[in-house]
């Protein structure tokens, strides 16, 4: 299923974004790098009601979020977005925080290790570990959803792939926000999309994919799941923007996983840029975006 959605404000909203990206150039340096993402996040407050405690879940950092309507037995997988190098509890906790509180569910934030300290697959063994962690705490896998936005999309669909091949129950669904599952970059939007899109451009995900994958081939299946076999995943929503570089690897990932006969809907929201629902505050189709994945995840974990 392939839908379309837009808002009045949305082009006003969203160029307002792009200039402050384009203000805030990305700096050379790592650390820096880092920083930058996350003041992305600090700029924004969280919500009064939202409760919020840091945690380990089988050695990784992980953050517990919730707010009065939550119901306790639902949960939400948060993984973080940022090309594998960067990003953070701390650049995505609003992102976090607002759809859990949303969906009427509490949401577990995962701080997984980062290249190139920690090559692939330290992510990926982090978020199992995070998933393991919620099934051994006794919350039912009909009752969690794994969400996550550009890597932690990416994330999102190779855990899906990681838990099944361990023989783990499935969660109850996936969301991907703007999913980057193609480390070898073959993407056409890659380049059609590039001068459109403020936050990533192909030679930028060319970088970071070297230093994810450390040597691994960029089509190792859990490093790239485009390239790994999806049958019996549970259902996936795909939303991506028409004005971004992963514009075609959303489409490709939809199509293999349609191929592979799991249930998808692959939304495009016109004019948005890259991983826009974290602006959610600043931009109505962030708001938007963030209602119809809520609803999508509510549903899969009301069965």
């Amino acid at each position: 299923m392939v839908r379309s959605y837009s808002s009045v404000m949305a082009d006003q909203e969203i160029d307002a974004i792009r200039a402050l990206l384009l203000a805030r150039p990305r700096p050379d340096g790592l650390n820096e790098r880092r920083k930058r993402l996350d003041d992305l996040g600090t700029q924004y407050q969280i919500p009064t009601d939202v409760h919020i405690e840091s945690v380990e879940a089988n050695g990784v950092r992980v953050e517990w979020s919730s707010s009065p309507n939550a119901d306790p037995a639902c949960v939400i997988l948060f993984l973080h977005g940022g090309g594998y190098v960067s990003g953070s509890l701390e650049s995505h906790r609003p992102l976090a925080t607002e759809i859990g509180r949303v969906c009427g569910a509490r949401t577990l934030a995962l701080g997984y290790r980062l290249a190139p300290e920690f090559p692939f697959p330290a992510a990926l063994e982090d978020a199992l570990a995070g998933y393991r962690f919620l099934l051994s705490s006794g919350i039912d896998p009909r009752h969690i959803a794994v969400a996550g936005d550009s890597a932690g999309g990416g994330l999102t669909v190779a855990l899906m792939v990681s838990a099944r091949d361990a023989g783990l129950p499935q969660p109850a669904c996936g969301w991907c926000i703007s999913p980057w599952v193609d480390l070898e970059c073959l993407s056409e939007s890659m380049t059609s999309k590039a001068e459109v899109d403020p936050l990533i451009q192909k030679p930028y995900l060319k970088e970071l994919a070297q230093a994810y994958l450390n040597g691994a081939d960029p089509r190792t299946p859990l490093a790239s799941p485009i390239y790994a076999g999806l049958k019996g995943l549970a259902p996936l929503l795909i939303q991506v923007g028409s004005a971004e570089s992963l514009l075609d690897d959303a489409v490709r990932l939809a199509n293999v996983a349609g191929a592979a006969d799991v249930a998808v809907t692959l939304e495009i929201w016109p004019d948005m840029i890259h991983a826009w629902p974290l602006f959610h505050q600043q931009v109505t189709a962030g708001r938007h975006a963030i209602a119809r994945a809520a609803a999508f995840m509510h549903s899969r974990m009301s069965l």
